[in-house]
């Protein structure tokens, strides 16, 4: 059995992160981690899991009785917490926050996004898993930047749950004003730009155009739905063998010809992707679950492929019926 502990316990990806590994047949969690909580219940404050665990949160950190860490930390948490303690060098870390995400030769941390890089991923101690949204973009941008095909300005309007504000309340947050709304931020400038940036120059090294990107704030719980559009000349079937083919050996992202919605993957770990040519334009539209393809399922994803497991264990999740 893997041994694993979570720091940072009380918010919706460790919530989702506990829930899969409790019915993991290959983990056991050892400890669930935050100061706040220290004593209590897991299900005081993960309430959907009551009657499945009875495990308490803990402010103690047995980082010797582990086998694999994971941060489900504020970002800027978990590089302060690996400055000053001592993790065990046999431990592997799973960090969910953007702190490692960027690989600057300041750290052994690889990019954590399996349709990128799974074979890094199967050796890696350290694995920074991606951004939501970060997620979501680069699973339809992928097959292009490795045919060498991103040579226009990217356009990207992506919507995402108010989960992906995190638990902590705020203005923007609270239900009465989430409800039965939209509204934009950070345009152009959201911080997994960065990161989508870094991984299709990892394809197509000469990539260097702009990504137009306008984060939304949408009146639902979960999911992320992106819209990308670029310039492109080549035929719509010749674009959608290369993307077939790209994923083909990918358990968890699909390519279909039906333009899919948000329930479709809700509560899932998948990625649909589809693909439309209209009047020399190329549109990609891919559907993922922001707690779980953009954090606490592709964490799971990336522990099985560290550890040598089948990659797709404990992840067979189903949508919701209707």
């Amino acid at each position: 059995m893997i041994k694993v502990g979570i720091i940072g316990g009380a918010g919706y990806t460790a919530g989702e992160l506990i829930r899969l590994l409790i019915n993991h047949p290959d983990v056991e969690i050892a400890f669930v981690n935050s100061s706040s909580n220290a004593g209590n219940k897991i299900t005081d404050v993960h309430e959907g899991l009551f009657g499945e665990t009875d495990l308490r949160f803990t402010s103690e950190l047995p980082l010797d009785e582990i086998d694999c860490l994971f941060f489900c930390t504020a970002h800027g948490d978990t590089k302060k917490f690996m400055e000053s303690h001592e993790v065990p060098a046999s431990v592997k870390i799973i960090d969910l926050s953007m702190d490692y995400r960027i690989e600057d030769g300041t750290h052994d941390f690889v990019y954590g996004l399996p349709e990128l890089n799974r074979r890094r991923i199967c050796k890696a101690q350290h694995v920074a898993n991606p951004g939501c949204f970060a997620t979501c973009i680069q699973l339809g941008l992928l097959p292009l930047a490795k045919h060498l095909m991103l040579n226009s300005d990217l356009h990207v309007n992506a919507i995402t749950g108010s989960t992906g504000a995190g638990v902590k309340p705020s203005a923007t947050s609270h239900y009465s004003w989430r409800n039965d709304n939209v509204s934009i931020y950070k345009p152009f400038t959201h911080q997994h730009l960065a990161e989508i940036g870094q991984s299709l120059r990892q394809l197509q090294n000469s990539f260097g155009s702009r990504i137009n990107f306008i984060p939304v704030r949408g009146s639902f719980s979960r999911g992320i739905f992106a819209t990308t559009y670029l310039d492109c000349k080549i035929e719509l079937e010749e674009i959608m063998r290369l993307y077939e083919e790209y994923y083909s050996d990918h358990s968890f992202t699909f390519v279909t010809r039906k333009n899919p919605d948000l329930k479709q993957v809700v509560n899932t770990n998948k990625c649909l992707v589809h693909l439309e040519q209209i009047e020399g334009k190329l549109l990609i539209v891919s559907v993922i679950d922001n707690l779980l393809k953009g954090a606490s399922g592709q964490a799971v994803h990336n522990m099985n492929l560290m550890f040598g497991l089948e990659e797709k264990v404990g992840l067979h999740l189903k949508p919701s019926a209707f």
